[in-house]
C-alpha cells in the first residue's frame, strides 16, 4: 500500500458515466462524492448503482458521500439580464417583493435571513466580490450601503459572515433530497453551511427515523459560526469536511491555512476522519497539468495527516476526469511516503499517554517493525483509532459487512475488506497473503484482543 491518504472526488456531467466512474475508480478514486446543488434524485441514483456495480465488479469498496446544497442563500431576479452599475457608498435595499429588481434594490427571498440579520452586519455576494454593510432593518427588508463592488446581477449567491441565520440546516430541497438517497443505502451525508452541533443532531435524528442502515455524518466548516463552536461539531459529527471555498468568503481567507491546521488537529484529537477540500487541482479544468501551487497545497495535506483530499470541478466539469485522479495519486503517494520517512520516532519514547490503546498498537507496529496491522472490524471504531495515530504501517481491516468496509474508504492508511469466511476465521494469515505481505510481523486486533504472529 504505497498510499496512505484518500480521494475523494466529486461525480458530475463529465465523470457520471459508467465507463468514467470505472476509470475514475481504477485510478484510485475512494470515495465518490455526489453533489446535490446539481441535478436531480434519479440522475443521482444512477450515479450509485454504477458505483455499486463498479465496486462489485472490481473487489474493492468505494464509498458514496451525499452532499446535501444546504441553505445556500440567493438574490431574487432584476429587470433584464445584465448587470447593473453599483459605486462603493450608494444605498441598497434588499426586501421580500419579487418584483424584478434594479441598481437601487432586489429581492431577498429568505425571510428567515432578513429577520436574522442586524445593523452593522456584512452582506457578501459573488464569492465575495461585493460586499454590503447592513445599515437599517425593518419588518421586510434591509437597507444598506455598498462597501466594495462596481456590478451585480440576478441569482447572485449571497455569504452572512456575521450573522446566524436562523433556520435549519435542512432546506425544503435538503429534506426531499435526503428522503429520496437514503432509498440508495449512502455510506455518508455531507450537510452544508453547519452553524451548530444542533445541525448534525437534527440531521441524524432525520436520518434514523428513516433509515437502520448505519449513515455517517460528514459537518462541512465553511461558517464562522462553525469555527466557533468546532469543538461541539466535531463531537457531533462522523467526520468533518473543511470546505475552504466559502470558508475562505466567511473569514478573512489569509486565516483559512491556520483554521484547516486547527480543525485536522481536532479531528485527529477526537477520533474523527478529516476531508480537504475545495481547488486542489482547479486549473486542471482547463489545463492538462496542474499548477506548482497545486502540487504542494496537495502535499502538504498528506504531509498534515488529512485522512483525504478532494477534487471538485476539476472532476465534474474538466474532459478527462480519470487524468485528474492519477495526478492527485501521484502526488499523494510520493506526499506520504516522505511522510513516513519523517514519522513520529517512538525508539526512546517514555510518556505515553495513559490507556490510549490505539496509540499503544501503533507504537508496537513501529518499534516490532511490522508490516502491517490487521484489524477484525466488527464496525468502523477500532480501525478509524488506529489510522487516528497515523501509524507509518497500512492498516489492514477484514470486515463482515460492506458498509463497514466502505466507511473505511474515508480512514487514512486503511485498506479494508470484506469477506466474512475471513472475518469468522479471524485467520490473520489469510488476511496477509491477500494484501500481498509474504514477511515480516503482524500485529493483529480483535476487538480488545491484541497479538503479534510472524510470517513467513
Amino acid at each position: 500500500m504505497k498510499r496512505f491518504t484518500k480521494i475523494t472526488s466529486s461525480i458530475g456531467p463529465k465523470s457520471g458515466s459508467r465507463e468514467v466512474l470505472e476509470k475514475m475508480i481504477s485510478a484510485g478514486v475512494n470515495v465518490c462524492r455526489l453533489n446535490f446543488s446539481h441535478d436531480t434524485g434519479d440522475v443521482q441514483g444512477q450515479k450509485i448503482d454504477y458505483i455499486r456495480e463498479i465496486a462489485a465488479e472490481m473487489g474493492r469498496p468505494v464509498a458514496v458521500l451525499a452532499d446535501l446544497q444546504g441553505p445556500k442563500h440567493r438574490i431574487g431576479n432584476f429587470e433584464t439580464e445584465d448587470k447593473f452599475p453599483i459605486v462603493p457608498g450608494q444605498k441598497f435595499v434588499f426586501d421580500s417583493d419579487p418584483t424584478p429588481g434594479n441598481s437601487n434594490r432586489v429581492q431577498l427571498p429568505d425571510m428567515d435571513v432578513i429577520k436574522s440579520l442586524k445593523s452593522g452586519d456584512r452582506v457578501l455576494l459573488n464569492d465575495g466580490k461585493i460586499e454590503m454593510k447592513v445599515e437599517k432593518v425593518n419588518s421586510d427588508s434591509i437597507e444598506a450601503v455598498v462597501v466594495r463592488g462596481t456590478e451585480i446581477w440576478s441569482r447572485r449567491g449571497f455569504n452572512l459572515p456575521d450573522t446566524e441565520v436562523a433556520t435549519s440546516v435542512l432546506t425544503a430541497k435538503d429534506r426531499a433530497d435526503l428522503e429520496y438517497v437514503l432509498t440508495k443505502n449512502p455510506d455518508f451525508v455531507a450537510i452544508s453551511f453547519v452553524q451548530k452541533p444542533e445541525d448534525v443532531v437534527e440531521t441524524r435524528e432525520f436520518i434514523t427515523a428513516r433509515t437502520s442502515h448505519p449513515v455517517k455524518i460528514i459537518a462541512k466548516i465553511e461558517r464562522p459560526q462553525a469555527v466557533d463552536k468546532l469543538d461541539a461539531i466535531i463531537d457531533a459529527a462522523d467526520g468533518i469536511m473543511i470546505a475552504r471555498g466559502d470558508l475562505a468568503v466567511e473569514v478573512p481567507f489569509e486565516k483559512v491555512p491556520a483554521i484547516s491546521r486547527r480543525i485536522i488537529r481536532m479531528c485527529r484529537e477526537k477520533n474523527k476522519p478529516v476531508i480537504m477540500a475545495t481547488q486542489m487541482l482547479g486549473s486542471m479544468v482547463g489545463s492538462d497539468f496542474p499548477t506548482r501551487a497545486e502540487i504542494s497545497d496537495i502535499a502538504t495535506a498528506a504531509y498534515l495527516h488529512v485522512d483525504a483530499t478532494m477534487t471538485s470541478e476539476e472532476t465534474t466539469i474538466s474532459e478527462n476526469p480519470p487524468f485528474v485522479v492519477e495526478t492527485m495519486a501521484k502526488i499523494l503517494e510520493n506526499a506520504d511516503i516522505d511522510s513516513i520517512e519523517n514519522s513520529q520516532d517512538w525508539s526512546d519514547a517514555e510518556d505515553l499517554p495513559e490507556n490510549d490503546w490505539a496509540l499503544s498498537i501503533t507504537v508496537m507496529a513501529e518499534l516490532n517493525e511490522a508490516a502491517a496491522i490487521v484489524v477484525f472490524a466488527e464496525t468502523t471504531k477500532a480501525a478509524t483509532l488506529i489510522s487516528c495515530r497515523r501509524p507509518d504501517v497500512p492498516v489492514f481491516a477484514i470486515t463482515r459487512e460492506d458498509v463497514v468496509a466502505n466507511q473505511l474508504c474515508l480512514s487514512r492508511g486503511v485498506c479494508a475488506k470484506c469477506d466474512k469466511e475471513m472475518f469468522e476465521s479471524r485467520d490473520a494469515i489469510a488476511a496477509a497473503k491477500w494484501f500481498g505481505l509474504e514477511s515480516g510481523v503482524l500485529v493483529i486486533v480483535d476487538g480488545e484482543k491484541i497479538s503479534l504472529r510472524k510470517l513467513g
